[in-house]
């Protein structure tokens, strides 16, 4: 009979998930979509929300604060519009409405005395402040345009109107449109920055390339407001991308201990700690590092309990080697639809190591028809096949394996030794 040697496995399944949570859009980095949440709710709740990271949205989204996340992460409070009682068009009444928050009726008013006086900037400011109020983003950038050119043609500039225009392009992903408009907000001599415009700032300017500006926009929200979950958020982000393990750590703890309902800090957090236990040496180090990436996955799947979610929290739950609680938690999603290869493969991974080797490898063979060029598959198949003495079905999934990884030694090995038993 021969002798096995079982498949190095911690190394290996970060490498996979990691890029399954890219492939996700679970790990954004430049290119995360904020995630629709609402900012203030989100900070003073403390029970489950939504932002997937696997979640994360997340929250990646970071809504109006979007957050994912998944995005998670913008809020829409528009700055209020001061009332002109001087107009060819009298819209005291649609700005009564504004006032009631009853926008959709101020919304239609407003665009009906537009269309009577296209030249009033007040009807389309209105306009664009109630569609801002209602997410109607893309109009409410449309019509705040048009109130901020009429405002400056007639000398009439008004920060308000070109604050709330930054806002709806931000939340509309016209983040390069956004930006000039956001730092001048932001930086108007003898006035505090505001901590909502500094945040959509850093949106902008993560969103454009410009890492090290929103770097400093997001710490100066926090310093504003420490308990701001979704500026830690994306900070969290910025440092992952430079691998800073440590520093994403302890942010995703701020941010999760401030918001209980960020999925997207749920998920970023429980991938950090995975990251970091994988590259440790020191053993004692690593296991309580995926300790913890299990605390932060029962933290995500609390909000969230698609396969994405779970897929991950099995992961955290594989690294700390609690085997048969990963399979039960694996197998309630396998079958959905949403369910991937990785799902499938760390299912069988996990019964595996249970030495539950028949449901093995049925996970392994449904895993290996999802995802037939993932060469770890083939090799805990071929595991799982030989461990069970189906020698020619493990020497048919080594050699499969071999094909996709030619230079990997440990097939070349593994082939060798069942062949002679393969009949």
């Amino acid at each position: 009979m021969p002798i096995m040697c079982r498949p190095t496995l911690v190394q290996r399944l970060v490498t996979i998930s990691i890029a399954f949570l890219l492939a996700a859009g679970v790990i954004q980095a430049q290119s995360t979509r904020p995630r629709r949440a609402n900012r203030q709710s989100a900070q003073k709740t403390t029970t489950p929300a939504s932002d997937p990271l696997l979640r994360p949205e997340p929250a990646s989204s970071p809504t109006a604060r979007k957050t994912n996340p998944n995005d998670p992460l913008l809020d829409v409070q528009p700055v209020k519009p001061v009332v002109n009682t001087v107009s060819p068009a009298d819209t005291r009444h649609a700005y009564l409405l504004l006032e009631q928050k009853q926008f959709a009726a101020a919304a239609k008013e407003a665009k009906e005395l537009a269309e009577q006086h296209p030249n009033d900037s007040e009807a389309w400011k209105i306009a664009g402040f109630a569609e801002l109020n209602l997410k109607q983003y893309a109009d409410a950038a449309k019509d705040l345009e048009k109130a901020v050119e009429l405002q400056r043609s007639s000398k009439q500039n008004d920060p308000n109107t070109e604050s709330a225009l930054g806002q709806a392009y931000v939340l509309s992903e016209k983040y390069q449109e956004a930006l000039p408009l956001l730092v001048a907000a932001t930086e108007r001599s003898g006035s505090q920055p505001d901590s909502l415009m500094l945040y959509y700032r850093g949106i902008a300017e993560y969103k454009t390339g410009k890492t090290a500006d929103a770097e400093k926009s997001f710490n100066t929200v926090v310093k504003l407001n420490p308990k701001d979950s979704l500026s830690l958020y994306y900070l969290a982000q910025i440092a992952l991308a430079k691998n800073y393990l440590d520093t994403a750590i302890a942010t995703l703890n701020r941010a999760t201990v401030n918001d209980a309902r960020l999925v997207g800090g749920w998920t970023l957090l429980t991938t950090a700690y995975l990251r970091r236990a994988a590259t440790s040496s020191d053993p004692a180090k690593a296991e309580a590092d995926y300790l913890s990436a299990v605390r932060a996955g029962e933290g995500l799947i609390k909000l969230r309990t698609d396969a994405e979610a779970v897929t991950l929290f099995g992961q955290a739950l594989i690294g700390s080697k609690q085997y048969a609680r990963a399979a039960a938690a694996l197998e309630r999603v396998s079958t959905t639809p949403d369910a991937t290869g990785v799902t499938l493969y760390l299912l069988g991974v996990a019964y595996s190591r249970a030495s539950n080797f028949p449901k093995a490898i049925a996970a392994l063979e449904a895993a290996a028809k999802k995802t037939p060029d993932e060469v770890n598959v083939y090799r805990e198949l071929g595991y799982a096949y030989e461990v069970t003495k189906q020698y020619a079905k493990a020497l048919a999934a080594y050699q499969k394996g071999a094909a996709l990884a030619p230079s990997d030694p440990d097939f070349k090995e593994s082939i060798e030794r069942v062949k002679p038993f393969a009949k």
